[in-house]
C-alpha cells in the first residue's frame, strides 16, 4: 500500500494494485499449466450397462485403474504393473473393516487383462472387487433404489 503525504492536506492512502495484478497473473499462469496436467492421468472409457446403483467415490475407497494400454492407476495415480501386489498387500494388511477394491477398466482392454489384477488383488489382501461402469447414454435405472432420485420420493411416500 502507498502512502504520500501531502503539504498539509492529511494523510491520503491509496492502495497499490500493481504486485496484486501481478500475482493474480502468475497463479493464472500456475492454474493453466497444472489442471491439464491432473486431468491427464487415468484416462479409460469403462463398460456401459443399464440398471446401475449409483455408487459416488468416498475418499477411504481404493480404486484400480486400468487403461487402454494395460496400465495401472491405483486411486487415479500411474503405478509401476510390477508392483501392484505389494502395493495393494501394504494396504489391505493395514485395512481392518473395508477390503473392497474397485476396478475400473477401459472397454477395449482385454478381458485376461482384468481377470489378472483381480487375481492379484485377491491374493493381497482384497475380498470384494466391485467393478465400476458407466450408465447407457439415455436410459435410467428401472430397479428400485436404485436411482437416487426415485428413492428420495419413494421414501417420503
Amino acid at each position: 500500500m502507498a502512502m504520500s503525504t501531502g503539504g498539509g492536506h492529511g494523510v491520503k492512502a491509496e492502495p497499490n494494485v500493481t504486485p496484486m495484478i501481478d500475482v493474480m497473473l502468475v497463479l493464472l499462469i500456475i492454474f493453466m499449466l497444472v489442471v491439464p496436467a491432473i486431468a491427464a492421468g487415468f484416462q479409460a472409457v469403462p463398460p456401459q450397462g443399464v440398471n446401475l446403483k449409483a455408487h459416488p467415490e468416498e475418499d477411504e475407497d481404493q480404486v484400480l485403474g486400468i487403461d487402454a494400454n494395460g496400465q495401472y492407476f491405483l486411486n487415479k495415480k500411474p503405478i509401476r504393473n510390477e508392483t501392484l501386489a505389494e502395493q495393494l498387500k501394504r494396504i489391505y494388511d493395514a485395512r481392518t473393516v473395508d477390503k473392497i477394491l474397485y476396478l475400473k477398466a477401459d472397454k477395449n482392454l482385454d478381458y485376461g487383462k482384468v481377470l489378472d489384477a483381480i487375481d492379484i488383488a485377491a491374493h493381497n489382501g482384497v475380498r470384494v472387487t466391485g467393478m465400476i461402469t458407466d450408465q447407457k447414454p439415455g436410459t435410467e435405472s428401472t430397479v428400485a433404489g436404485d436411482n437416487p432420485m426415485l428413492g428420495k420420493q419413494g421414501g417420503k411416500q
